[in-house]
């Protein structure tokens, strides 16, 4: 797997597991909305300052969004559509 896709893979599965929008995230981050969403599809290159940003927002260390993801495991699922509270931010 190619580092593009597993950070759109880890990015995707750290947001949704701690159900954080990625209009929320692209706030605490603060990059547009547009660059979370272009990250989680892999059509966007980051920088290494934008991916500290992005894991700093989000709790965690670099390596959690360069990490390998597990063998065989199922694509994260999107968040459910519609504006989420501000509480669901963190």
């Amino acid at each position: 797997m190619k580092v593009r896709a597993r950070i759109a893979w880890n990015l995707r599965a750290l947001r949704t597991a701690r159900r954080v929008t990625q209009e929320n995230l692209a706030v605490d981050a603060d990059v547009d909305r547009t660059t979370i969403s272009g990250l989680e599809r892999g059509d966007f290159n980051a920088s290494v300052d934008l991916i500290e940003r992005i894991a700093d927002a989000l709790g965690v260390d670099v390596i959690d969004l360069l990490a390998v993801p597990p063998a065989h495991s199922a694509e994260p699922t999107p968040l459910k559509a519609g504006r989420k509270s501000k509480g669901s931010s963190r």
